[in-house]
């Protein structure tokens, strides 16, 4: 490895400027090498710095855009970078290498590394336009998920007194931490879901279920919210035979209205019903006492990634995912959610789905 006394010598015997980048890329290869979290073999490091080289030395003759970088995807040209830099500017210190120069390598260093800002941007966005574009969207979501689904539990269990009294404002903390992992988990999912397509959501075959039992799940989930917000969260229903449906599309469709109603009531109740309407048709409504939506926005509340409004106007919410989901999982359901609302005093979600039944 040479050292940096090596490079200093060749500075101040008047070395081209092109030497000192060189040595400053074979330190920052060695060093990468030998740390402890680097596992690279110093030859395909050093193959990266001498890229970077003539990537830096475009960007000193003039051109402050380099090219795109083409090295393999794991190779550490980022820390490789680094390094350089600190040599550079270890030499800077001890004199060995004038101020001008310095100051047009680390701008040729600044630049490239924009450079390979722009890459990683570029790959990222190509990856996600391709083949397997959907499928890293839903590996990222799902990521977040799990992490997010460990706070909603450990928030619930503090607020239940698991880890000792709290006093008011914990508790209150606590359930605006809930309600926050709640609302990005929900986020999380509905990425999920609109990468596999709404219709993908329900089972390939309806199974036996029980409605109360769906009712206490979104119960148990959105409550602490509830709480928090001071509101009265009702779930009444007079089904309590077995039904065969969607269990798990009907709980997902409600847990989000439960969560939007809630979120958008400022004071009052949010009450939740099941009504059978025929021998196997189920009517879900979700009513709150909230501050109602407009009619202007009452025609694309179903849309996914409408035009975010001007501050100050009405937003329930700006991407829209949750909504058009939802709406996606109803029709799945040969159902269409629908909703009623009056500005300023609340809204009412509501759909129909066939719920045969079990046959004893």
């Amino acid at each position: 490895m040479r050292s940096q006394d090596a490079v200093s010598t060749r500075i101040e015997t008047g070395a081209h400027w092109r030497e000192v980048l060189a040595d400053a890329a074979d330190i920052a290869s060695q060093e990468l090498a030998d740390a402890p979290n680097g596992g690279w073999p110093v030859v395909e490091l050093r193959a990266g710095a001498s890229l970077l080289c003539a990537a830096i030395e475009q960007s000193l003759h003039g051109d402050r855009s380099p090219g795109t970088i083409v090295a393999p995807p794991a190779l550490p040209l980022a820390r490789l970078l680094s390094g350089m830099r600190r040599s550079l500017l270890q030499q800077r210190r001890i004199g060995a290498l004038d101020a001008v120069t310095a100051v047009e390598m680390l701008e040729a260093i600044e630049a490239v590394s924009a450079q390979l800002d722009d890459d990683a941007g570029h790959r990222f966005t190509s990856r996600l336009a391709g083949s397997g574009g959907l499928e890293l969207i839903v590996d990222v979501a799902h990521d977040m998920r799990s992490p997010l689904g460990s706070i909603l539990f450990l928030a619930e269990q503090i607020r239940r007194g698991q880890s000792g009294a709290l006093t008011p404002v914990q508790e209150r903390q606590l359930g605006l931490i809930y309600g926050a992992a709640l609302g990005l988990s929900t986020m999380a999912s509905d990425v999920m879901d609109l990468a596999r397509g709404g219709e993908k959501l329900v089972q390939s075959k309806a199974r036996p279920f029980s409605v109360p039992s769906v009712f206490q799940q979104v119960h148990d989930l959105v409550r602490p919210m509830a709480e928090e917000r001071g509101l009265l969260l009702r779930f009444e229903t007079e089904i309590c035979e077995a039904r065969v449906g969607q269990a798990q599309a009907i709980q997902r469709v409600l847990l989000n209205l439960v969560t939007n109603a809630v979120k958008f009531t400022p004071a009052g109740s949010v009450t939740v019903t099941a009504t059978a309407v025929s021998v196997t048709a189920v009517r879900f409504t979700v009513r709150d006492t909230g501050r109602g939506i407009p009619e202007s926005v009452l025609g694309s509340l179903f849309d996914a990634f409408r035009r975010r409004l001007k501050p100050g106007q009405y937003v329930f919410s700006s991407a829209g995912l949750g909504l058009s989901i939802c709406q996606n999982v109803v029709r799945a359901m040969g159902g269409e959610l629908v909703v009623e609302s009056v500005d300023g005093v609340g809204s009412a979600f509501e759909f129909e789905v066939e719920m045969g039944r079990l046959q004893t």
